[in-house]
């Protein structure tokens, strides 16, 4: 189905051949998410998806050739030896322009965790209403790594001291943040010989913006090694003291049933999908939900009870640990509301469209903000309070349910999938040895003996210029082929879990046969949920336990790992990549690249794409690349692992030595004679032969 055809734009701003829109299958391969952009076309209504057709990026800025920090600009930069009015270089533009957009994303996800200290700090003197600490094992196996005393002493009194000193390292101004002895010492020590340890998280951003001012910092090298020092204090700061507080106060994930997709919305429940990514906010509203006073109001209103779904990294917060579903990811978030049984969305923080509420107009949905940070105009502001956390979440609930009397025609798609989300790095270090010998070793000895052959994290956003979920599940798909195990977050997460990926049971005949029997054996799906995007903070800790287990190297750029954003779109993507590669590992994002090639050059690369790929990795072991191609991507994933298991002295991947072990072939041999079992099992002559 053909859309009307639009103008777009030309490398550097003149009109070129008018181009079509996308017909819902080039635009997702989510199939409700296909019916419902047939259903908004009928309706005349536009989406994320339409309005990425419509307008054309604009191709100077997607490449970090504009500068406009000052009133002398905007300047763009169009020829090569061309320069901004002041001066600077093309090298100095692109360079400001990464260190700006990883300081922003590295301020979100820590204001994100710096909100949380604050909530473990009220919970701990009694301040705050409906939340407990849930976790109190993981409460003293924090604290005790920072040498805060936990023997005879109450869980909010080492609550209190731990809060403390998180909420210290965010105005912190001189020394090291505490978080950082979590890596490994060859790591610390790097860090410190290169200057970039972090001080504070806040020092870092706010140095990050000074720096970036017209007429400071100008050499692009000098700028880079600060972007570094700015998403370390992200990834081993503030995103780390996010997943480490809820954890503590809403409970550590292990594997749960849950499911995913639109088709999770219920047409005799009230539904009320929350949507952002602090769980204070939805942890509560799911407390606030099942209470009697709440399911008996909604009754009393006609419907059987409150139904709550997830979307974005909300979604992965309360599925992980509530097996709350999840309706969607990222770009799912317009067509909840399509759909017409939306009774109330209810969002927080970070990827909230602006477009929600236009679209809203169209149906009874109402669309609720509650942090003191978010507004958008045209919308109900009803202010979340942890110190009120219960009473709020309940007339959030009853607002919503008030709405449901003005339910028009619904239009629910009837696609969900199971899923098993949870994998924490404590789950997955109990998983291979169980509460009394839990331990990496045998991940580490099935990377080693070549069953799996790697391990690649698929992680991050969808964006709509891009084929929805597309790259995110072909390279999935692709990976686990060759034996990689799969670690995913985010909204990544949520594509696999819709193609049933995240279930031990299937897809397990697409797998490669090493992997397969890694995955009969302990009994888990090919691809592990780790969480939501400030999740990430968990697969570094995978990592650094993986190297502290010893037999794959002393340090994280040792390891056959490799890091994935297929289809990024968020500046806390750019932070999330970089102190990745600040901490060792091979990072590759889909798409274009921030930091792309002068418009007149034959090549594609700058200054700035050598310094963040080549240069880093002389400096940290570690690479960002942008490939746009997914073939390529896998290509340059694949390469990169086995030429980390021939630096370890591994033997080289050969699927043809495995796939002879595991529950399945067991199965087959099991109305065999002994004899023959055992011939088939060891390679030995039937006996009697």
């Amino acid at each position: 189905m053909a859309l009307p055809r639009r103008k777009a734009n030309d490398q550097y701003g003149g009109v070129i051949m008018a181009k079509k829109r996308r017909t819902p299958e080039e635009a997702s391969i989510d199939s409700s998410t296909q019916e419902m952009l047939v259903l908004a076309e009928g309706l005349g209504i536009g989406t994320a998806f339409t309005r990425a057709d419509d307008m054309a990026a604009c191709p100077i800025g997607a490449d970090g050739l504009c500068c406009k920090i000052c009133s002398m600009g905007p300047c763009r930069i169009t020829k090569d030896g061309q320069t901004g009015v002041c001066g600077a270089t093309v090298d100095t533009i692109q360079a400001r322009n990464l260190v700006r957009a990883i300081s922003a994303g590295a301020a979100a996800h820590s204001d994100h965790g710096r909100d949380m200290a604050f909530t473990l700090k009220a919970v701990a003197n009694d301040e705050t209403e409906g939340y407990a600490i849930r976790d109190i094992a993981k409460l003293r196996t924090t604290a005790a790594i920072y040498d805060i005393p936990i023997e005879d002493r109450a869980p909010k009194e080492i609550a209190n001291d731990l809060a403390d000193l998180y909420i210290a390292q965010f105005g912190q101004q001189k020394g090291e943040l505490a978080l950082v002895k979590r890596a490994t010492k060859k790591r610390q020590k790097l860090w410190k010989e290169k200057g970039v340890t972090p001080r504070g998280i806040d020092r870092e951003v706010v140095e990050a913006l000074h720096r970036t001012h017209i007429g400071d910092d100008q050499d692009a090298e000098h700028l880079m090694q600060h972007a570094i020092r700015t998403a370390l204090a992200d990834g081993w700061g503030g995103s780390m003291i996010g997943t480490d507080v809820s954890d503590i106060l809403f409970g550590t994930p292990a594997p749960v049933l849950g499911q995913a997709n639109l088709g999770v919305l219920r047409e005799d429940m009230v539904n009320v999908v929350v949507h952002g990514h602090e769980p204070t906010l939805s942890e509560m509203i799911v407390a606030a939900s099942q209470t009697p006073e709440i399911i008996e109001y909604a009754k009393e209103a006609g419907a059987q009870g409150v139904q709550l779904s997830g979307i974005c990294c909300t979604a992965n917060e309360i599925l992980m640990r509530q097996g709350i579903p999840a309706a969607g990811n990222f770009l799912q978030q317009e067509l909840a509301i399509l759909t017409g049984a939306v009774e109330a969305m209810v969002v927080d923080v970070q990827c909230i469209m602006q477009a929600l509420v236009g679209l809203a107009d169209n149906f009874h949905t109402d669309i609720i903000t509650t942090s003191k940070k978010v507004k958008i105009k045209g919308a109900t502001h009803i202010e979340f309070n942890e110190h009120k956390a219960l009473t709020i979440a309940k007339d959030i609930l009853r607002y919503a349910i008030d709405n449901f009397k003005n339910r028009g025609k619904v239009h629910i798609p009837d696609d969900r999938t199971d899923l098993v989300p949870g994998f924490s790095h404590e789950y997955i270090n109990y998983m291979l040895g169980g509460s009394y010998r839990a331990s990496f070793r045998p991940l580490n000895d099935a990377v080693m003996s070549g069953r799996i052959r790697g391990i690649a994290a698929v992680v991050g956003c969808n964006n709509p210029r891009s084929q929805h979920d597309q790259l995110h599940t072909y390279v999935t798909k692709e990976m686990l082929k060759q034996d990689v195990l799969v670690v995913e977050t985010g909204c990544g997460a949520i594509a696999s879990a819709k193609l049933g990926l995240l279930l031990g049971e299937a897809g397990l005949d697409q797998v490669g046969p090493g992997l397969k029997e890694v995955c009969e054996a302990i009994g888990i799906p090919p691809v592990l949920h780790m969480g939501s995007c400030v999740d990430n903070t968990r697969i570094l800790t995978v990592l650094t336990q993986i190297v502290e287990e010893g037999g794959l190297g002393d340090d994280i750029d040792q390891v056959p790992a490799v890091g994935l954003a297929p289809e990024w779109m968020s500046e806390k993507a750019l932070s999330i990549g970089t102190y990745c590669v600040a901490s060792g590992a091979y990072v590759i994002f889909g798409g274009s690249s921030p930091v792309g090639g002068m418009p007149d050059k034959v090549s594609d690369s700058s200054l700035v794409s050598g310094l963040i790929s080549e240069g880093w990795e002389k400096l940290y072991g570690g690479k960002l690349e942008f490939i746009p191609d997914p073939d390529e991507m896998i290509k340059a994933t694949l390469e990169h692992i086995d030429k980390k298991r021939a630096a370890l002295g591994l033997p080289e991947y050969d699927p043809k030595r495995f796939g002879e072990s595991g529950d399945a072939r067991m199965l087959e041999l099991e109305g065999l004679p002994l004899s023959e079992r055992k011939a088939a099992i060891y390679g030995l002559p039937v006996a009697g032969d």
